[in-house]
């Protein structure tokens, strides 16, 4: 069955030694009511490993109800006087203490792609991911994912690799894409970069690929210990410590 979710992405920045609080606020504080009120699901929350990515930062992905959902969860975020909702103003207000600022995009999945639901099922796991931002040539997002799923996945997890997610970018020039790979191991996330820079089947894909590809960055992401992907479900009230909202 085809994908038929959409997704938020945010790269947040993060305030002073706050992140494993904002990390919290996030699961255990947001997701449940996210869950009950807007039908979003947390398909995960990442800390940026620093020494790849900027820091201290955080990832959220936050799986909608495709686009007439995330049409819905938007008409109670509206800022301005009395239009977003009481429940999220008042998390948004705590949430401020712990970030300063970040960077959002929406995601259409490949059809393939699977959803956390799937993943979870799967037992997917990873002791770190490797998260990668795509440029490709515009108009070629659709060319470049299926390049991915008919030779990248079958090359990646000869490393050891799995896949968790292969994303478009919406409202750009169909130029972007992320793809979200599960590392088993620190040995194996060394020996899978091992293999780009060799001359194996995977790095001979990598130069392939830049017929469509015209830039990627990769950065290495750790599970918060509320992510789906770590405990298998996801974060509900019972999580909470002190917080009621």
């Amino acid at each position: 069955m085809a994908n038929p979710k959409v997704y938020i992405h945010e790269f947040i920045e993060i305030r002073g030694h706050h992140r494993a609080d904002y990390m919290h606020h996030m699961t255990a504080n947001w997701s449940p009511t996210a869950q009950r009120t807007r039908s979003q699901q947390c398909f995960g929350v990442w800390a940026v490993l620093g020494s790849t990515g900027a820091w201290p930062q955080v990832v959220n992905l936050w799986e909608e109800d495709g686009l007439a959902g995330l049409a819905a969860s938007f008409a109670g975020e509206a800022v301005g006087p009395g239009a977003q909702d009481e429940t999220l103003a008042t998390w948004w207000a705590k949430a401020a203490e712990f970030r300063r600022g970040g960077f959002d995009r929406l995601l259409r999945p490949a059809a393939w792609s699977p959803t956390i639901d799937a993943l979870c099922a799967a037992g997917v796991r990873g002791e770190c991911y490797a998260h990668e931002l795509v440029k490709v040539r515009p108009g070629t997002t659709a060319e470049f994912l299926d390049l991915v799923r008919h030779e990248a996945v079958a090359l990646h997890r000869a490393e050891g690799l799995e896949l968790v997610g292969a994303f478009s970018t919406l409202m750009v020039d169909d130029d972007e894409c992320l793809l979200l790979w599960a590392v088993p191991t620190w040995a194996e996330w060394a020996g899978y970069e091992s293999a780009l820079l060799g001359d194996g089947a995977l790095a001979a894909w990598v130069r392939d690929s830049r017929r469509l590809v015209t830039a990627r960055h990769r950065i290495l992401l750790v599970d918060s210990p509320l992510s789906p992907l770590r405990t298998g479900r996801q974060p509900s009230a019972a999580d909470r410590s002190d917080w009621t909202g």
